[in-house]
């Protein structure tokens, strides 16, 4: 069952988008709506487009959209219900209970308080008995009890059966153990037991509060050295961080970007509570944009050894895309933050944050980097890396930063200024003519390039549905001249009845979209309403529309010719000739 579209309708009254999605990206005015760098995708040239008149966003880069729920259920992550709760929180409003509980967000309650459940229980044994080997290998490492408890650290039994045991004693089915994850069923098909055993436990924690899964790490050699919880309902690794949950409280918008679980850990226990972890993959798009959310600068914590370097410089590329100001540390070679805080001992704090203040923007950086294993003083190789320099500079957006990494490379290089430049500006030209050839297709792409192999009678389909959304006081007009069977496209025809009768009950028409549509299927309505809305100003030019509907049924109906007598047939040719006003 919906929730009540009363409630809805006030809900999205109080939720600005503009001023939800300024929350997450920079937007400027552009008329009455307003623009920016999508956060769905990676792009330079903002097409990331909200429409203030009605409360929705649509980006001509990569075809998201939608209203205000459909934003937040986007970058936040989250179904139908819990974007309605988030909204519901951020306007003060409480939402009406017992009217909304799929099965899903049962399951997903269920998920949540066996983690918080599981969390209870590797804390426990850690200081148990059982735990005894997991609380000397934490202390071996220099980790406190203070961080033990700040983390909530725990240790999974060497058993394969203790958590399963005690998650079922607290009524927790079988069904729902290996949903969360924290089971797995016998090659027999019988037993479930435990996922995780004789390892190190590590909670995972999102924005929220809720434990959602967990890291285990082994106290050997043995692999895999970690082992994560996999996709769940509420989890999945390429789309959560460690430890974001406490540092994005520090109010700095500033975030270190660590590789694991044991470099945050000891990163904070040196005094630096603002650093977060990938869960044990390369850093993904969902993940740099939950750091945009809450940062406007990272500095990337890696290995110091070439698989540490490679990261980094993928990661530098993802978090530029996002807008953020990048800075990389710089470690002794094969050294991890872990490793580097432990080896200073009482000294980390300082020598920590000796380092980190040393640290070097993401351009000098991978200017550096250019320069590994090459010799300078051979010409070959020197203009090998001056090419390469240059295409560094191309990627900057800020003509003051390119300028003064030209002078900067000048200087180093003994090259004039003036044929860096110049080199640069050749770049650029090469690349602004693919650029601009591709620009009108990358943004408009979706809309007016398909257009032009669509059928006219579905263009039009789609023109007389936007004319309907805008001019709702046309429905008995429309209705009067094109009937359901009519509209040929199903997902039109979809569109088109359900519109109409929203208008017949007199219901906010976009309201539900988040719920009664699929998230592809309302990144299409909002597609409708940016790319179609200017083209029926006039109602001559719905007029038009609807005579080619008509046309165009016609010419799909060759019985129609078939049956019909000569009066019929002079009728038929009548509507079909072009008309001469």
């Amino acid at each position: 069952m919906a929730l009540p579209e009363a409630f809805l309708q006030e809900l999205i009254m109080r939720s600005d988008i503009s001023s939800i999605a300024q929350d997450y990206i920079n937007l400027k005015r552009a008329g009455r709506n307003m623009v920016g760098l999508c956060p769905f995708h990676s792009e330079k040239t903002p097409s990331f487009n909200i429409y203030t008149e009605n409360n929705s966003f649509y980006c001509f880069g990569c075809g998201v959209g939608g209203n205000v729920i459909n934003f937040v259920m986007r970058i936040e992550k989250l179904d139908y219900i819990d974007a309605v709760k988030f909204l519901a929180q951020r306007a003060g409003m409480e939402i009406p209970v017992d009217v909304y509980d799929p099965k899903s967000s049962h399951n997903k309650k269920r998920i949540y308080e066996a983690n918080r459940q599981a969390a209870r229980f590797f804390y426990s044994r850690l200081y148990s008995s059982e735990g005894e080997s997991g609380l000397r290998y934490l202390r071996d490492r220099g980790v406190t009890d203070k961080i033990i408890r700040h983390f909530g650290l725990g240790f999974a039994p060497k058993t394969k059966f203790a958590l399963c045991t005690y998650l079922r004693n607290l009524g927790f089915s079988s069904e729902e153990l290996t949903e969360a994850n924290l089971g797995l069923v016998s090659k027999s098909g019988g037993n479930v037991f435990d996922r995780f055993f004789n390892r190190i436990i590590f909670p995972i924690i999102d924005v929220r509060g809720n434990v959602i899964a967990f890291g285990g790490r082994v106290m050997t050699d043995e692999k895999p050295k970690y082992l994560n919880t996999s996709n769940t309902l509420v989890f999945k690794k390429s789309e959560a961080l460690f430890n974001l949950n406490d540092a994005k409280n520090t109010g700095e918008r500033k975030l270190l970007l660590c590789e694991g679980y044991m470099d945050v850990i000891a990163v904070y226990q040196a005094g630096f509570v603002n650093a977060v972890a990938t869960l044990g993959t390369a850093l993904t798009q969902i993940q740099a944009q939950l750091i945009k959310n809450y940062a406007d600068e990272v500095t990337i914590c890696y290995d110091g050894d070439e698989a540490g370097k490679k990261a980094c410089l993928k990661a530098i590329g993802i978090l530029r895309g996002k807008g953020l100001s990048v800075r990389v540390l710089i470690l002794p070679f094969g050294k991890d933050p872990d490793e580097f805080i432990r080896k200073n001992g009482k000294n980390a704090p300082a020598a920590f944050k000796n380092v980190l203040q040393s640290s070097i923007n993401d351009i000098e950086y991978m200017l550096d980097q250019l320069k590994q294993n090459l010799i300078l003083e051979h010409p070959d190789e020197k203009i090998r890396y001056l090419s390469e320099a240059v295409k560094v500079l191309f990627s900057i957006d800020s003509e003051i930063e390119q300028e003064v990494y030209a002078s900067k490379l000048s200087e180093e290089m003994g090259i004039s200024k003036e044929t860096i430049l110049s080199q640069l500006n050749r770049l650029k030209r090469q690349q602004g003519k693919n650029y601009q050839r591709g620009g009108i297709r990358r943004l408009f792409g979706s809309y007016s390039l398909k257009r032009s192999n669509i059928q006219r009678a579905e263009k039009a389909e789609r023109s007389i549905i936007s004319f309907l959304i805008n001019n709702p006081d046309k429905i008995d007009y429309i209705k009067s001249k094109l009937t359901e069977d009519m509209i040929k496209t199903e997902f039109n025809k979809k569109l088109y009845n359900y519109f109409s009768e929203r208008i017949i009950q007199g219901k906010n028409l976009l309201l539900n979209i988040a719920h009664d549509f699929s998230e592809e299927e309302a990144g299409k309505i909002a597609e409708l309403l940016a790319c179609y809305k200017s083209e029926l100003a006039t109602k001559e030019a719905l007029e038009e529309y609807i005579n080619v509907i008509i046309k165009e049924n016609k010419k799909l109906m060759p019985d129609v010719i078939e049956s019909a007598t000569d009066d019929q047939l002079r009728e038929l040719i009548k509507s079909i000739k072009p008309s001469k006003s």
